[in-house]
């Protein structure tokens, strides 16, 4: 198990196995600098392999969530000389993050008030779990940019289907929180930031009654089934079936069912 690593741009929470991930910039609107964006991915490499924090929320503070990348990091790259090639390879390590993320084996809750824009949206369309206040804002402005948005479009269309995707990413539609419900980016919307205490108390306690393994190999199968072949698929769920029936947890899960008892990962 990785420690947590120290941030400057993130304040990280952990209570009874559950991280809480705060963007903090709330002076830029938590937009993601590369300082930023190296201290996420450096929390999503900590937790790759942890098995004792249970879930991760990610959060703005200053009732933001996250306004997007850094335009004025945007602009030093414009007029810094760099080649194609450097860019690309900027570029590139951002699409890391967020498939990180994406992949991390925790269960993932995004709650998201104020706004969350372009990568901010991306960021969101990572979470297992996305609960929105209703005034919140939404766009993917990139285009209004004159760049595309590159990295995040796949998260975007695993979130809301290809034809969501493209109207929301070709128009930089801008909707509020009940529309991000009615186009399956949010599974929830809430009056205030103060409603998601209860939402996420109840999420918690859902997600403690799964065993962390199982979990963690769950959403494995689920984002690799887009991408195998049937016989792959019927591979790949075999060998997380017997990995994780044979492992420690399927053992106490059988056992735990047969003598009527609680498995030890329920608290």
């Amino acid at each position: 198990m990785s420690a947590l690593p120290q941030t400057e741009t993130l304040l990280l929470e952990q209570e009874d196995g559950w991280l809480t991930v705060w963007l903090n910039r709330p002076e830029a609107r938590n937009a993601l600098s590369n300082e930023m964006a190296e201290e996420l991915h450096a929390v999503a490499r900590s937790l790759a392999y942890n098995r004792d924090i249970r879930g991760v929320t990610f959060r703005g503070k200053g009732g933001t969530f996250c306004a997007g990348g850094d335009l004025k990091g945007f602009r030093a790259i414009t007029e810094g000389g760099q080649s194609q090639a450097d860019v690309a390879a900027f570029s590139r390590r951002a699409g890391e993050l967020f498939h990180a993320i994406n992949e991390l084996p925790q269960v993932t809750v995004m709650l998201v008030e104020g706004a969350a824009m372009a990568g901010g949206l991306g960021l969101v369309c990572a979470g297992d779990f996305v609960a929105v206040t209703a005034d919140a804002k939404f766009a993917l402005t990139e285009t209004m940019l004159g760049i595309p948005p590159a990295q995040i479009a796949p998260l975007i269309v695993q979130r809301i289907g290809l034809a969501r995707a493209r109207r929301i990413m070709l128009t930089a539609a801008r909707f509020g929180g009940n529309e991000a419900l009615a186009l399956g980016i949010a599974d929830a919307v809430v009056s205030t930031g103060e409603d998601f205490a209860a939402l996420e108390a109840g999420l918690r306690k859902s997600v403690r009654l799964c065993a962390p393994g199982a979990n963690a190999a769950t959403k494995q199968l689920v984002l690799a089934a887009p991408h195998l072949t049937r016989d792959e698929m019927l591979d790949r769920a075999a060998e997380g079936f017997a990995s994780c029936l044979l492992g420690e947890e399927g053992r106490e899960g059988v056992a735990s069912f047969l003598e009527k008892r609680k498995p030890r990962w329920a608290v």
